[in-house]
């Protein structure tokens, strides 16, 4: 009847390599007493630790004694075999680590229109982080209203988008950013343009036609829409801006996105001390999400800026 004799390293644990590793030292030191400098630890342990290794191999790996340091036949295998097993496992953790130097894949991001304009730039940092971090970093980005920024986040087509944040969607997490204000404004051509603002009572303001958004917006920001006489929609505030420039209607807009028609004596904003909002703008990410390097390193640069 035949036995088969069980494979002693049929699974390599942490244990094995440290084994390996202290096995390395001592042979490359020529012994154990060299190697305790080299090791940080006495003779007793590291002459422990090899008789560990070799009860775990079932090998004779070395003799020592007053005769000095000498590898057996075996030993001089398990030495080359170490150094290739060790040799790999540092390869790979350089590999990885390069992964996280050199990022590479693609970031599928949705905005909010009309973001760049804001002083912060925290989104246009973050991103020129990422392209120094991972120069082949393929960076997509989507001009979509918020709703459609969510959607897409949700059903995976986006990894991460900026929107209002106005309420979190179930599968949904959001980071705020920052705030933006916006105001009530007016274009050339409009009967109120010239108008003293003195003179501007909420009737007369409320009577006006006006521009509703189709996008979520927070309930206490709704009401600022609800007292205006809304006589159009826009899914966006690039379709707002488009409205109100036709002299024909009012409607709300961020300042920071306004100033340049401001500036221009083409915008003005109606009664800015009293007619305002301010809206919160967030990131928005998969719940439970699959790791992705990419994305993750675009957050945490998000995060840094200020």
């Amino acid at each position: 009847m035949s036995t088969h004799r069980q494979d002693p390293l049929a699974q390599v644990s942490d244990f094995d390599i440290r084994l390996l590793r202290i096995f390395r030292s001592v042979v490359e030191c020529g012994g154990f007493s060299a190697a305790e400098s080299a090791l940080g630890i006495g003779r007793s342990a590291i002459s422990q630790q090899m008789s560990d290794l070799e009860q775990r191999l079932g090998l004779r790996l070395c003799q020592r004694g007053r005769a000095g340091f000498a590898l057996t036949e075996e030993g001089r295998e398990v030495y080359h075999s170490a150094l290739q097993l060790l040799g790999a496992l540092e390869s790979f953790r350089t590999e990885v680590n390069g992964l996280h130097r050199h990022l590479r894949g693609e970031l599928n991001i949705g905005l909010t229109d009309n973001l760049v304009s804001l002083p912060h730039m925290r989104i246009t940092h973050a991103l020129s982080r990422l392209k120094e971090q991972g120069p082949d970093v393929r960076i997509n980005i989507r001009m979509i209203p918020p709703s459609e920024v969510e959607q897409g986040v949700l059903d995976g087509r986006l990894h991460v988008g900026v929107v209002p944040q106005a309420g979190a969607l179930s599968g949904l997490e959001y980071q705020p950013l920052y705030g933006e204000r916006s105001l009530l404004y007016c274009a050339v051509g409009h009967p109120l343009f010239y108008a003293d603002d003195a003179q501007l009572d909420d009737e007369r303001l409320n009577g006006q036609d006006a521009i509703a958004p189709t996008f979520r917006l927070p309930s206490e920001i709704q009401a600022h829409y609800q007292a205006l006489h809304c006589t159009a929609s826009a899914s966006d505030r690039e379709g707002m801006a488009f409205l109100i420039l036709t002299g024909r209607y009012i409607g709300y807009l961020p300042d920071h996105y306004a100033a340049f028609w401001v500036r221009q004596g083409r915008l003005r904003a109606l009664k800015p001390a009293t007619r305002f909002y301010d809206l919160s703008l967030a990131s928005v990410t998969r719940k439970g999400r699959r790791p992705h390097l990419v994305l993750e390193s675009f957050l945490e640069a998000l995060a840094a800026t200020t």
